[in-house]
């Protein structure tokens, strides 16, 4: 069962705030056990805002190098949640 624990964090790039503006699209960054429906509830029970939209995409760890030491970092998923315009998560994000 997903909760909000699984939400790492709200990405703010520069695409994720052009779709911000435009679209009402929030971008979210959670692990990898998170589904739509779970993202759904979450916005649901812990906003108050009931999304209009959910995409995902899985995205993989990266391979790297550390000291000469091969790596990987950790996968994840990405959300894009698009919400009503007149919702108040705006507001929350940044406080």
């Amino acid at each position: 069962m997903a909760d909000i624990t699984d939400i790492r964090s709200v990405i703010h790039t520069e695409k994720a705030m052009n779709q911000q503006g435009n679209d009402a699209v929030i971008v979210v960054q959670t692990s990898p056990r998170m589904t739509k429906n779970g993202l759904k509830r979450v916005f649901q029970d812990y906003f108050g805002i009931l999304p209009l939209s959910v995409n995902s995409v899985r995205m993989d760890g990266k391979h790297k190098r550390f000291r000469g030491q091969a790596g990987q970092r950790d996968a994840y998923k990405k959300f894009y949640v698009k919400v009503p315009q007149d919702a108040q998560f705006y507001s929350m994000t940044t406080a």
